[in-house]
């Protein structure tokens, strides 16, 4: 079996995903020894299933929502069996997108390490957290991952907080491998980044204006007070209504990038303009899209 990249996606952010592909294609000088594949929430009846039943995370118990913007996240956790438990993989969000070549990361000496990733960043980071975004997977020594077993354990409080799952804190740490940030940058684009992450939802560059369509982090601190007006606007009007829109990426190279992919992916076939037009019609794309790429 061909070492594999998997994104893992949902509907909502398939255009991320088409335009990461064409990314890790375009940058590797050696596109034809390594697959590409797809896992989207809609293919995992298990996922499906428990639309709206409460699952834990981060101590809390909320809903879980296939529409959410993210939903595609435990998804991190399928290569192994799709690998049948074999060779290498790597796992990237579908906002992900390739800078260097990926065929350096698939055929880095792991050292030992079953999975190699970058610890998250901040306070997340200090207390152990890793981000399981981009993760390169030495898929024999993971046959531990079952994933709707470990999906439905979500489910029942007292087996698995979705927060401890995402990053890696069920995983014994003598295992885990440390990769550079420039593998799994986030929003920071610098002449060293190999792969480019745009990680904060709110400056995804592609949905500028567009209205949001995810759900903010909670958290059980009193102050900053709008965790709790979050959680009020939540409960009277919805998880999205009033909720605002995209913001502009401050980094104006990093949605110049993104759209110069969107314009090189255009002519060289990976996707058409029609797509594109199906995209900003379900507001997932931004509706001047066409107009920065020239199109």
């Amino acid at each position: 079996m061909k070492p594999t990249v998997f994104i893992h996606t949902n509907h909502k952010q398939m255009l991320g995903a088409l335009v990461s592909r064409y990314s890790l294609r375009k940058n590797s000088a050696h596109a034809d020894e390594f697959d590409i594949q797809f896992i989207e929430v809609k293919n995992y009846p298990c996922m499906l299933r428990h639309e709206g039943r409460r699952y834990l995370r981060d101590g809390d118990m909320r809903p879980w929502l296939n529409e959410d913007l993210q939903s595609f996240t435990p998804l991190r956790f399928a290569p192994p069996e799709l690998m049948n438990y074999e060779g290498r993989a790597v796992i990237i969000d579908p906002d992900v997108f390739a800078i260097g070549d990926i065929w350096e990361l698939l055929n880095r000496d792991m050292a030992g390490s079953t999975i190699v990733c970058r610890p998250k960043s901040g306070r997340k980071g200090r207390k152990g957290a890793f981000a399981s975004s981009v993760m390169l997977l030495d898929c024999a020594q993971l046959k531990h991952w079952r994933f709707e077993n470990d999906f439905t354990e979500m489910f029942e409080p007292v087996k698995r907080d979705y927060m401890d799952w995402v990053s890696l804190k069920l995983e014994d740490p003598a295992t885990i491998g440390l990769l550079e940030n420039e593998w799994n940058d986030f929003d920071n684009l610098t002449d060293n980044t190999r792969l480019l992450h745009n990680t904060k939802r709110k400056t995804q560059p592609w949905k500028t204006g567009l209205k949001i369509d995810y759900r903010m982090a909670d958290t059980f601190q009193l102050f900053p007070p709008r965790h709790w007006l979050r959680r009020g606007r939540r409960a009277l009007f919805g998880d999205y209504r009033f909720a605002g829109t995209y913001a502009a990426h401050p980094d104006p190279r990093q949605e110049a990038f993104f759209f110069g992919l969107v314009r090189d992916g255009l002519e060289d076939g990976a996707f058409t303009e029609a797509q594109l037009r199906d995209e900003m019609a379900q507001g997932h794309l931004r509706a001047d899209a066409l107009e920065l790429i020239g199109a």
